[in-house]
């Protein structure tokens, strides 16, 4: 008959939990977007964009808090113009609906995300596009909300174009279930390096 494995925490490492807690916070602390741009390798580009298609969207953002605190830093995109946004562009953290979602650790989802005033149309206007629906959720690993994790439809540049179609409940906890995947492999990586 198999024995049953104890898979509890080694009691002689207790008195260590709050010093390895705050060692795991430190390092998170010294993640930024090109840190993390580092370690983005295909596996974690096939989870964000698996997560991305899932939703319907047309390209997704990883956004990570600069270390100044005062913008969110596009660390990867999936979409045509990664280029100019990855190590370009910087969200400031007052203004936006990305930042609301950094600020209040809570899930967004819009479907006519350019009517809302309190979408940022920065990237937008870099980029010459309108952005119909977003997902926004935020971006938790080592112990602390560092970032964001977004997707969008765009509107179509041709008017005769079919228009999108929007995000609904499911594709949101696609886009968790991505965020959540992606913040475990990214834990596990920076852990493993700091061994």
């Amino acid at each position: 008959m198999p024995t049953r494995r104890n898979l509890l925490p080694e009691p002689a490492l207790a008195d260590l939990k709050s010093e390895l807690w705050e060692r795991m916070s430190r390092i998170g602390d010294e993640v930024h977007a090109t840190q993390l741009r580092r370690l983005i390798d295909s596996l974690l580009q096939q989870v964000l964009e698996q997560g991305f298609k899932e939703a319907g969207a047309h390209e997704g953002t990883v956004w990570l808090v600069d270390a100044a605190a005062e913008f969110l830093e596009p660390a990867f995109n999936t979409g045509p113009h990664a280029e100019q946004i990855v190590g370009h562009f910087k969200q400031p953290l007052n203004a936006g609906l990305i930042s609301m979602v950094f600020a209040s650790e809570q899930s967004f989802i819009e479907n006519d995300v350019s009517r809302n005033a309190q979408q940022s149309k920065l990237l937008d206007t870099q980029l010459q596009r309108q952005t119909q629906a977003l997902i926004a959720v935020p971006f938790h690993f080592l112990n602390a909300c560092r970032g964001v994790i977004s997707c969008v439809q765009l509107k179509p540049t041709d008017p005769q174009a079919m228009q999108p179609t929007g995000f609904q409940p499911p594709h949101l906890a696609a886009v968790q279930r991505a965020t959540a995947l992606l913040a475990q492999l990214v834990e596990y990586r920076l852990l493993k390096m700091d061994l």
